[in-house]
């Protein structure tokens, strides 16, 4: 709210903090397991990813940032049924993320209108946890296609810049 803002106090940074609280030891074995490198690139559309919501017990749980799918379910005290961040899974999460927002109109990948701090904010939550925490696991198919709509035929996964899948997954 504003009050935080308005007496002069950093926000606090839920995202940021509560996921590094996780003990190493939840993160179960298979979570590390990385398909190699030449596995076809998974892409979701939005009713795929829809079903990884965390609702089903034994689905794996999945939330997309920037066109990025994760698999968050070492974290489901975080993004399980009913826990603090359920709204932000299955689906592409980018500007709740950005805002560090659950509002229901945030809950999109549109960045439009988002402030130069709000898209660093981003920046640093995208590298620091998502991906220093959870393994990769496809892409949204949102990322094949142009901003128009069109086919995007130069998309190769393995030229973003966040494809850089590190060992630590």
């Amino acid at each position: 709210g504003m009050a935080g803002a308005a007496a002069g106090g950093p926000l606090p940074l839920p995202f940021l903090l509560l996921p590094l609280l996780l003990p190493a030891a939840s993160t179960e074995p298979e979570l590390r397991f990385r398909p190699p490198a030449e596995a076809p690139v998974r892409l979701f559309t939005e009713p795929e990813l829809a079903r990884y919501d965390g609702h089903q017990e034994g689905q794996p749980i999945y939330l997309a940032v920037k066109g990025v799918v994760f698999d968050v379910t070492s974290g489901k005290e975080f993004y399980g049924k009913g826990a603090p961040y359920n709204a932000l899974v299955g689906k592409d999460s980018t500007r709740g993320v950005a805002k560090m927002s659950l509002d229901p109109a945030d809950l999109t990948h549109d960045t439009t209108g988002l402030t130069e701090e709000e898209l660093k904010s981003l920046d640093d939550i995208f590298n620091n946890v998502y991906k220093a925490k959870y393994p990769i696991v496809g892409y949204t198919s949102r990322r094949i296609l142009n901003e128009d709509g069109s086919p995007n035929l130069d998309f190769k996964p393995e030229d973003q810049p966040h494809f850089s899948i590190k060992d630590e997954f």
